[in-house]
């Protein structure tokens, strides 16, 4: 039997020893509109990925119904009328200002934190837990700080490794005997060997669906089966990572947080668009807020890049159709970070691979080749007072749309109507963003 070097309460955890909790927002994409709309509460209800296609978020009770992560929402029509199934359009401002209310309630109780995903934070506890009186409690009081600042609802899994806090989450979420929040670390090993021996090997945080499938084929089906497998010969079936999982399972801890997230060494912006287009001037206006959208990222990351990819195709399900998937890389003379270079650039290369009587289905930015600003070299030719302005005027720019709202000041080339974004039937208004569309009490 592999060793677990977990103690049975919390008079025995070693307080030098790492030990991490992971909070995720249940459902975070349905409970951001619950929060809003309390009517909505109890009522099934999905929200729809771009121009409403496929459910990337379904509530409990439209789980229970059988509807699967992706089902196309026009696939969903009956049963929506006959179970009354609520859809909404995503809000992708609310819910990222959501998320970054929720992490600020998390920096209050340590500022050891990862932000994995927007609606998952990994923090480690183990130098804070002398304030209360065991982790359960630090759980809990996550649990309705988060709740009573935003209104979001998260469960708390707690462990010795991350894996094992993402593992001590599931449970929280799925068995209602923790309620919302569990510590494998605590738990005595025969009540955790047996939790392990619950839970499909799938459940495993970096054990993905086909992982699963080659593990099972070797009886390995739950945690524990995997907790028992040897990590050097994991190592040599599935590679250094399964490796570092089986010993995290263990208790050791081999994933350390990434308390500042490393800047993408690729940025992409693209959309489909809400009707298939066939003129150039509205790819233009595409392009170029793509061009305006990837260029706020990279300055978000203090970052320059060195060429820029233009890509533009049709809708590859419409076989009956002509075809066209044409891409081009424009290389710049100097790293940048300038909105409007980048879109003269992007326009530039649209021109080049543009061809008429094609309907276009989605057109989008790359920024390649980046690298950090302040490490950049300068061309001995630079306009270092031209260079300068640019700055100023990107930095006013980045604060203006920052105050008042996304876009708000943009390049002209982005267009004023843009009637091939994409499809928002029902997107709820951007509650914290926005002062026009702040909630109303009636």
């Amino acid at each position: 039997m592999p060793a677990l070097e977990m103690g049975s309460d919390m008079s025995t955890q070693n307080l030098s020893s790492p030990l991490f909790a992971l909070v995720d927002v249940n459902n975070f994409y349905v409970s951001c509109e619950r929060v809003f709309q309390p009517k909505l509460e109890d009522v099934p209800m999905v929200v729809l990925s771009n121009n409403d296609g496929c459910a990337v978020a379904r509530s409990a009770e439209v789980k229970a119904l059988g509807v699967k992560m992706g089902t196309p929402w026009f696939q969903m029509q009956e049963l929506a009328k006959k179970h009354g199934i609520e859809a909404y359009s995503s809000n992708y401002t609310l819910y990222g200002d959501m998320s970054s209310r929720v992490v600020q309630v998390l920096r209050s109780f340590t500022p050891n934190l990862e932000v994995y995903s927007i609606d998952e934070s990994f923090l480690q506890i183990e130098t804070v837990l002398k304030q209360y009186q065991n982790t359960i409690e630090l759980g809990q009081k996550i649990k309705q700080q988060v709740k009573d600042t935003t209104g979001l609802p998260v469960c708390v899994g707690i462990g010795a490794s991350k894996t094992l806090a993402k593992l001590a989450n599931h449970l929280a979420k799925k068995q209602s005997q923790f309620a919302g929040v569990c510590d494998v670390n605590a738990m005595a090993k025969p009540e955790l060997y047996q939790w392990m021996s619950e839970t499909e090997v799938g459940e495993v945080w970096g054990v993905g669906r086909q992982i699963a499938k080659k593990l099972k084929a070797q009886n390995i089906h739950s945690v524990f089966d995997l907790l028992q497998a040897s990590p050097q010969a994991m190592r040599q079936q599935f590679g250094v990572v399964m490796e570092r999982l089986c010993y995290e399972l263990r208790g050791t801890s081999c994933l350390q947080l990434e308390e500042v997230a490393p800047a993408k060494q690729q940025i992409i912006a693209s959309r489909s668009f809400g009707k298939l287009v066939t003129s150039q001037v509205e790819l233009a206006e595409s392009v170029a807020t793509h061009a305006c959208r990837a260029a706020e990222k990279l300055r978000s990351q203090n970052g320059v890049t060195g060429a820029l990819t233009v890509f533009i195709q049709t809708n590859p399900f419409k076989q009956n159709e002509p075809q066209h998937h044409q891409s081009i890389t424009i290389p710049l003379a100097d790293a940048t970070d300038n909105t409007l270079t980048l879109t003269n650039a992007a326009l530039a290369g649209l021109k080049q691979i543009y061809q008429a009587n094609f309907r276009y289905k989605k057109a989008g930015v790359i920024l390649n080749l980046i690298s950090d600003k302040p490490s950049v070299q300068q061309s001995l030719f630079e306009d270092v007072a031209s260079k300068g302005k640019s700055a100023h005027l990107m930095r006013a720019m980045d604060d203006i749309n920052s105050r008042f709202g996304n876009a708000v000041i943009r390049s002209a080339a982005t267009g004023t109507t843009q009637a091939w974004q994409m499809r928002s039937g029902n997107k709820s208004p951007n509650y914290t963003t926005r002062w026009d569309e702040l909630p109303v009490a009636r």
